[in-house]
């Protein structure tokens, strides 16, 4: 089997990680104040799309610097006890070079623990992952540096996350960059490629070079020189039309069947094309009568849409989307005269940050709703708004939703809208610990006896008594 390109040419020094100079910059400052003794803050945390060299940029770092390395990634198990095990211990402890030699942080011999996508750490499988995170963060006596593809996520649920640490952001590298890379690797496996073959595979990885390199791997399988027509596989992604395009055409190209004719060409159902549309129609339509006009033909749409989710017949689906597209686009009157980049849909940047809080909430719903013997829709419009505020001002009622209902630290912490390492999550999962049984030694209860039960410790509730 042909050997992985990604990893081939995967950069070996910091100065090989292409597209990020600002990012290389702050990471290097970072290390050299790690060489002079622990800086202020112990833990980089390195955010961006996939694809774009952060994992490579913490890889060859560790490389530069002469630096161990524990690596803790998505295919590992990342809970409490497996993150404090592995990265936190190596975190607090001294090293060994690779021929077993022992070496002193005093005399240099650093380690770097590193966490891959920090921010996918959820559910049973990596519970209590968060809170051994922060606890990384604050107690790391080696550099720490975290992945992560949405730190705002990560952030959100601890306070460690966003406060004590390097955020360093990584950006899409551009096409000419990223085909400089493929020609650099195309010289090194004496392929001979054109310019133009290069630059399609670069634009139509949209700034993910290990996208592009795949790609450049799979269209060269077996040649030794690379041709326009060579790129037949990718003809599909690389010629359709984007929504940004399809955009242009309903709101400043004037052209009505030009407008109906991108819907169909970038290939998404119609309710996509309705959030870009409904997003950008303010915006474009600065005059009222055009703003008035459109406003009517998208509720015409919507109209189509609501027929064909009530009778399930999709042949309304064309009515819809000529009226969002050719519609649309008829509908101005006035010349365009907005220049500016077209808006995502915000209604999708807002589902998509609010997933991981919308699991939560469900989550602690069916907890909430098995212990209560109740409905989840019931626990969500009558129990969790009251719930919340009696939460706040009640440390056993604290415990007890820990102890009894068997929640865990991050969904004690969505309810008190707060960090998994705030105090009072602190304190209401040390009081939910059950007691430790005492024994007496010889002239009192003997030793191995069965101890006495704990009694209840004084301020703990039951969830019945709130």
């Amino acid at each position: 089997m042909a050997e992985d390109w990604t990893e081939k040419y995967r950069p070996k020094t910091v100065r090989d990680v292409v597209g990020n100079p600002k990012a290389v910059s702050d990471i290097m400052e970072w290390a050299d104040d790690w060489s002079k003794g622990a800086p202020k803050k112990k833990a980089a945390v390195l955010m961006g799309s996939p694809g774009i060299g952060k994992t490579s940029l913490a890889l060859a770092l560790a490389s530069e610097m002469g630096w161990g390395l524990v690596e803790m990634n998505a295919s590992d198990q990342r809970t409490g006890g497996a993150i404090r095990s592995v990265a936190l211990k190596g975190s607090l402890s001294n090293t060994f070079s690779d021929t077993g030699e022992y070496l002193d942080t005093r005399d240099g011999g650093m380690k770097l623990i590193v966490l891959d996508e920090a921010d996918n750490i959820f559910g049973n499988a990596d519970r209590g992952g968060v809170p051994a995170i922060s606890e990384l963060i604050k107690e790391t006596k080696q550099p720490v540096i975290l992945i992560v593809n949405d730190f705002y996520d990560l952030s959100r649920k601890s306070s460690a996350v966003k406060n004590d640490t390097l955020q360093i952001k990584f950006q899409k590298p551009s096409a000419s960059t990223v085909a400089k890379a493929l020609r650099t690797i195309t010289e090194n496996e004496g392929i001979e490629a054109d310019d133009l073959v290069l630059r399609a595979l670069a634009e139509n990885a949209g700034g993910d070079l290990r996208a592009a390199v795949r790609d450049l791997q799979s269209v060269s399988a077996g040649k030794d020189a690379l041709s326009v027509g060579d790129t037949g596989i990718l003809s599909e992604r690389t010629t359709r039309k984007n929504m940004y395009d399809l955009m242009y055409a309903v709101f400043r190209k004037g052209d009505p069947v030009a407008a109906r004719r991108a819907a169909f060409d970038v290939d998404e159902e119609p309710s996509y094309i309705q959030l870009w549309v409904e997003e950008n129609l303010p915006y474009e339509y600065t005059d009222t009568g055009d703003l008035v006009r459109g406003c009517e033909r998208m509720s015409r749409a919507d109209i189509y849409l609501g027929r064909v989710h009530r009778r399930q017949y999709y042949g309304l689906w064309s009515y819809a989307v000529d009226m969002m597209t050719a519609g649309v686009s008829e509908a101005r009157r006035s010349s365009p005269d907005n220049r500016n980049r077209f808006r995502f849909p915000s209604y999708l940047m807002k589902m998509s940050r609010s997933k991981s809080v919308r699991n939560m909430k469900k989550n602690v719903a069916d907890k909430l709703g098995t212990y209560l013997h109740t409905s989840r829709s019931r626990i969500d419009s009558d129990v969790m708004p009251s719930l919340k505020a009696v939460l706040k001002n009640d440390q056993g009622l604290r415990a007890s939703m820990i102890r009894d209902v068997g929640l865990e630290v991050e969904e004690l912490a969505f309810l008190l809208d707060t960090g998994v390492d705030s105090p009072m999550v602190k304190l209401a999962v040390k009081d939910a610990e059950p007691p430790k049984a005492i024994t007496k030694s010889a002239g009192g209860t003997a030793e191995g006896k069965k101890a006495e039960k704990p009694k209840p410790v004084t301020g703990q509730k039951s969830l019945f008594q709130f």
